[in-house]
């Protein structure tokens, strides 16, 4: 009798269900829980991540770390360019790299190109942002005017200083028109003048894309902070020293490590303009003209390949230092870790 009216009791509270469901019983399904959610939240955006940056990362393997992947491997060959690579020397075409003296002589041409090209382009662009900043008569066509060398293909420009730069050239016949005579010389074959004639050439060329940077940095800065600096009695140099030098600083930090990597991996204008042989006598041979002298021309492609993985390195060691202690205050917090 007890257990039929404990059961009876039972269902009857079954029945009642929850208060103010009228009687009915429903289950309500538990939330899910916080941290689960935010383990698919973040498992999507790596997903999203991961789509996106794929064919970047692919593209980058197949045509950077595979191609300096083979080069390393065919390196330690003696290798004619065709068949299978039997002729193992392991690493002496690394050792006869490193201690010939013309590869110094094109090292030390690619460290004075670096040198001079930070020195001599990035205050001529600076000058020229800066002048271009202002509101003057024409700018927007001597924007276009200094822009224009850059975008040139290097056969053009490297053709055309080749013949007006030539001993019987139009420089040296306009200097003999205006009574100049005297200064006429030999651009592309003195040694004494061949690497300062280089560095004209590339000044021009590439000075139009430091400006265009420049231009974009001082737009970035907000006209209200040279208004206060004008009120407070600063000069024109005050301001442009204390006040658009360090703010246009990320600008020129990031134009100058485009200036070295381009310094140190300089080829076409050099071999349009001199070719592999002049280069080497004139004094502007560099590391790209030496491996592809000792390389290909040589009929040695296994040296080659070990040139082409020397300056890998090397561009790989500077472009990781400049990173190091130059663009790591622009590089800090760029990069920032969250939570979804």
């Amino acid at each position: 009798m007890s257990d039929t009216l404990g059961t009876d009791t039972a269902e009857g509270r079954r029945s009642q269900g929850t208060p103010g469901t009228g009687g009915t019983a429903t289950s309500v399904p538990p939330a899910p829980p916080r941290a689960a959610a935010r383990r698919r939240g973040r498992a999507r955006t790596r997903l999203e991540i991961a789509a996106l940056s794929a064919p970047a990362v692919i593209t980058f393997l197949a045509f950077v770390i595979f191609p300096v992947a083979l080069a390393a491997y065919y390196g330690f060959y003696q290798w004619k360019g065709y068949g299978e690579p039997t002729d193992w020397v392991g690493l002496n075409n690394y050792r006869l790299i490193l201690t010939d003296p013309a590869f110094h002589d094109v090292l030390w041409h690619n460290g004075l190109i670096l040198v001079l090209s930070l020195l001599i382009q990035g205050p001529l662009a600076i000058v020229l942002a800066l002048l271009l900043n202002q509101r003057i008569r024409g700018r927007s066509t001597i924007r276009v005017l200094i822009f224009v060398p850059y975008i040139i293909s290097e056969v053009i420009v490297g053709t055309g200083w080749s013949l007006m730069l030539q001993s019987n050239g139009a420089a040296n016949d306009l200097l003999h028109r205006i009574g100049l005579g005297s200064l006429e010389a030999d651009w592309l074959s003195d040694p004494d003048l061949a690497l300062w004639t280089l560095m004209a050439i590339i000044t021009w060329k590439y000075v139009g894309f430091a400006v265009i940077l420049m231009l974009a940095g001082l737009q970035s800065i907000p006209d209200e902070i040279f208004e206060a600096a004008q009120i407070d009695g600063a000069s024109y140099w005050q301001i442009q020293r204390r006040i658009t030098l360090p703010l246009l600083g990320p600008t020129i930090r990031i134009w100058a490590f485009l200036s070295v990597i381009g310094s140190l991996q300089l080829f076409d204008l050099v071999y349009i303009i001199w070719g592999q042989y002049v280069s080497g006598t004139a004094g502007t041979s560099t590391m790209a003209i030496y491996m592809l002298a000792q390389g290909r021309n040589a009929g040695n492609y296994g040296y080659g390949s070990a040139v082409a993985v020397v300056m890998f390195v090397i561009s790989l060691a500077v472009a990781l230092v400049y990173q190091r202690f130059v663009l790591r205050r622009d590089l800090k917090g760029a990069v920032t870790e969250g939570t979804v």
